[in-house]
């Protein structure tokens, strides 16, 4: 029934989820100008692939799209040297040695090896972004005890790696 499908109204989802996506981005980029950009960009995504997208949890969908965007611009802040790291990059990479990152970058690439896909999202959204777990359900499209057993068995898995 793909003929069925109708596409998503962005001028509404503009008005409606515009302010979270620029608080999104903002909180990401830490610059004001650069979070309108991102802003923008992620809705001219929307825009641009509404005939492909789905109209069920437009607010996860909007705010996942605005994380891949930021994401992608502090990748691209920090392969251009000329431009200044940004505070998230820094803290993303944690550590000063080399060898401490590629631990760390180990030991998550092995705790979320073993979990569904979305549940390092969920894992972003509570434990880094800082919403309730009623937020984070939400974004994720799950009730609020699906988010609570993904979250308990993450850190069943953590601290099972941590012992090993």
């Amino acid at each position: 029934m793909a003929g069925d499908k109708q596409e998503l109204p962005v001028e509404d989802l503009y008005r409606r989820y515009g302010p979270m996506v620029l608080r999104r981005c903002r909180r990401m980029l830490h610059d004001e100008e650069e979070a309108m950009d991102a802003m923008q960009d992620t809705f001219v995504k929307v825009l641009r692939y509404r005939d492909r997208l789905s109209e069920n949890g437009p607010s996860s969908l909007l705010y996942t799209i605005a994380t891949n965007v930021c994401l992608n611009r502090i990748r691209s802040r920090s392969r251009d040297r000329s431009t200044p790291v940004g505070h998230d990059l820094e803290r993303i990479a944690g550590y000063e040695e080399h060898s401490e990152r590629a631990l760390t970058g180990h030991f998550l690439d092995r705790l979320f090896a073993e979990q569904r896909p979305d549940t390092r999202d969920i894992a972003v959204y509570h434990y880094v972004d800082g919403f309730t777990l009623e937020e984070t359900a939400k974004m994720a499209g799950l009730s609020v005890s699906g988010v609570r057993k993904r979250l308990r068995r993450l850190r069943e898995t953590g601290l099972a790696l941590k012992e090993s």
